[in-house]
């Protein structure tokens, strides 16, 4: 009788045993599969992606012209979730993603200088003192950056509201913390950038309005005085900064007049449902005239916008090309992506790195899931009667 107790007390040790080792297993196989879905995932896409190369004085060393080479970021449309319209798990998994990307972009690529072309904030237009204060500490955490990469913010309507819902507090705030003026310059190595408030070129005259096309009309004289050569130099530029001779690239969160996305093409570009959509001119797109105004004011080399959260490639005046950037937010894209831009003062080279595609991380997940199902099923041996009763039926088709 003893005998029997301790054979059944070493079988129920054996049996809970067996059962540890098999949920350790089921364990390490979640772990593994999140870790994969929630890191590495990140990391293995990213890495594919690679600065493309610009041309360079043939003079230069190899050391010099690598340092001469401004290696910049563009994304948009990132769109943080707010407290209206947000719900905490979709919030939660948006930000995220974002977060991870952008982390192991900045990890894996080390540009020197990340531009996000608007749109930041979904709620950015209708968010109280408080609530604002909450979304800014949420992207502070999200992009935080090394002090060797700067991170400039265009503001976009979905920031400050569009045209009429927008004001001097939105835009304030908004400039307070991402220190942004409509029609400021920003150079660096020599490469001119000028950030435009697009939400403001309404030409109605209001006085934001006026403010920025004011800056807009003053940095362009400034600019295209520094593009003159000095010996056809005006006398009316005498007096005027000196800036690098360098065409700008303009920054800006709504594109230049288009009628459409029909000409638009990539895997990236909008649904084809969609692309024959006429736009509407200062909601969609900016204005004819605006678009006139900005081309005839820079002259600019190329110009990125975001807004329409699809990408898009065109050329104005058959020579001045302008690049959508699609949104950043798998919320938005089921592939979302960025620009990488090698820039130096004469030459551009920009390529798109994609981000991982949601709907493949989903597939990933749904195979893990049903693997784990067939796995408790078999150890529980709930399998094995379909199995033999399949296997009984066939004995029996084949003795008739």
């Amino acid at each position: 009788m003893a005998m029997m107790r301790s054979d059944l007390g070493i079988m129920k040790i054996l049996h809970l045993k067996k059962r540890g080792c098999f949920l350790l297993k089921l364990l390490c196989l979640v772990v593994l599969v999140l870790i994969f879905c929630e890191f590495l995932v990140y990391y293995v896409v990213i890495f594919q992606c690679h600065w493309p190369e610009v041309k360079i004085e043939a003079h230069r060393s190899s050391k010099q012209s690598s340092a001469s080479v401004l290696k910049a970021m563009f994304l948009s449309d990132t769109h943080l979730l707010g407290e209206i319209k947000g719900h905490w798990l979709d919030k939660l998994r948006r930000e995220w993603q974002m977060e991870r990307a952008f982390q192991t972009a900045l990890s894996l690529l080390k540009p020197d200088i990340v531009f996000i072309l608007g749109d930041v904030f979904d709620e950015g237009k209708w968010s109280f003192s408080q609530a604002w204060a909450d979304d800014v500490r949420r992207f502070q955490k999200m992009f935080r950056h090394p002090v060797c990469t700067e991170l400039m913010v265009v503001v976009g309507n979905h920031d400050i509201g569009f045209h009429y819902e927008m004001t001097t507090y939105k835009l304030k705030r908004f400039a307070k913390v991402f220190n942004f003026t409509s029609g400021e310059l920003i150079t660096r190595k020599g490469v001119n950038f000028v950030m435009v408030n697009s939400v403001a070129l309404e030409g109605d005259g209001c006085t934001v309005c006026s403010r920025a096309e004011a800056k807009l009309m003053k940095l362009s004289y400034k600019l295209n005085c520094s593009q003159q050569e000095q010996n056809h130099s005006n006398k009316r530029c005498s007096d005027v900064e000196q800036l690098p001779a360098s065409e700008p690239i303009l920054l800006q969160h709504y594109p230049l007049y288009r009628r459409s996305d029909a000409e638009c093409a990539g895997e990236d570009s909008a649904l084809p449902e969609e692309k024959n959509i006429p736009f509407k001119e200062k909601c969609d797109v900016l204005s004819r005239e605006a678009s006139q105004k900005l081309l005839w004011w820079f002259h600019p080399r190329l110009i990125l916008s975001g807004h329409t959260h699809s990408a898009c490639e065109v050329l104005h005046n058959g020579k001045i090309p302008e690049i959508s950037v699609p949104s950043f937010s798998w919320r938005n894209r089921n592939n979302p992506s960025f620009i990488m831009g090698s820039i130096t003062p004469t030459d551009i080279s920009l390529y798109k790195c994609f981000l991982p595609l949601e709907s493949r991380v989903v597939t990933i997940y749904c195979i893990a899931g049903a693997l784990l199902g067939v796995l408790i099923l078999a150890h529980l041996q709930l399998l094995n009667s379909p199995f033999y009763f399949a296997q009984h039926l066939i004995r029996k088709h084949k003795a008739v």
